[in-house]
């Protein structure tokens, strides 16, 4: 991935090893976003504690502000989890985390064309903050196995505490 400045100046970038430590703070620190709405995360680990390789993860600054978390669900590239510390909101780095993650997505190595992920429906940062980026919500029915394995895991954990939806964008 090739490093990339923009308009707020933080680098977007691929993560290295010793970037891993700060994720977890800045996953919490994004989660309590949630709080005034009534949604509150189950206790645990946080999703990027539980990933230990870098070539997941990309990056916003340094140190990090923000990062992207990527796995592979039903073959396609599948966000995981994004990220913006709130003291560095409203800049465009989770923008810039995005059009990193598409072209990740879509780079000339990768075998997809699409991204998914779920999130909240009523969140606007969530779901409407998507669709404004190209995602669209997709039905069960257009669920793999791995994505409806997938959504019933977060069911499990106790992520659903608003209502969720899954979303791709084609690339």
């Amino acid at each position: 991935m090739r490093q990339a400045g923009g308009h707020s100046g933080t680098v977007i970038r691929q993560a290295e090893p010793a970037d891993l430590a700060a994720l977890p703070e800045i996953e919490r620190a994004a989660d309590g976003m949630f709080a005034p709405l009534g949604i509150v995360f189950p206790p645990g680990t946080t999703v990027v504690e539980e990933c230990d390789d870098p070539a997941r993860v990309i990056v916003a600054g340094r140190p990090p502000v923000g990062f992207a978390l990527l796995g592979v669900v039903d073959g396609l590239t599948h966000l995981e989890q994004i990220a913006v510390h709130p003291g560095h909101a409203n800049q465009g780095i989770g923008t810039r985390l995005l059009e990193a993650v598409f072209a990740t997505a879509a780079a000339p190595q990768s075998t997809n064309r699409a991204v998914t992920l779920t999130t909240f429906r009523d969140v606007p940062w969530n779901a409407p903050w998507y669709a404004r980026r190209g995602f669209r919500v997709i039905q069960p029915s257009e669920w793999g196995p791995e994505l409806s394995a997938l959504v019933e895991h977060e069911r499990a954990l106790g992520i659903e505490v608003a209502p969720r939806v899954v979303m791709r964008k084609d690339l």
